[in-house]
């Protein structure tokens, strides 16, 4: 069964809430960019953390038979992008996503209901 991306988008987003991502939030960039149709954007307290989290997103892409185009930043970055065509996925240390505020880049992209996906 083929999945839509927004079924890609759960996936990545219980994924990182499993880990303990933080202050996650996606962003519906259709029509904005043609670069994906959803950014998901998060933060781990610590080094540690981020690269559970991201070791995390990878293995639920892997079950879930979602394609992963790149990884930039996951060898001692404290942001960590992984491209998954549709979905870009943003995993900052926490003192990294205030510095580089892409939310506010993004302030046009309406925010996508998650809550029912976080726990």
């Amino acid at each position: 069964m083929v999945q839509t991306t927004e079924q890609h988008l759960e996936t990545v987003i219980r994924a990182a809430d499993d880990r303990l991502g933080q202050n996650i939030m996606a962003l519906d960039v259709q029509g904005i960019t043609p670069i994906a149709d959803y950014f998901v954007i998060m933060d781990a307290k610590n080094e540690r953390q981020l690269d559970a989290v991201v070791q995390a997103i990878l293995d639920a892409c892997a079950e879930a038979d979602i394609p992963v185009k790149s990884i930039e930043g996951q060898q001692g970055g404290r942001w960590v992008l992984i491209d998954l065509y549709d979905i870009v996925v943003h995993v900052f240390h926490f003192t990294e996503r205030a510095h580089y505020n892409i939310e506010k880049n993004w302030q046009d992209a309406p925010l996508v209901d998650i809550h029912e996906w976080l726990t």
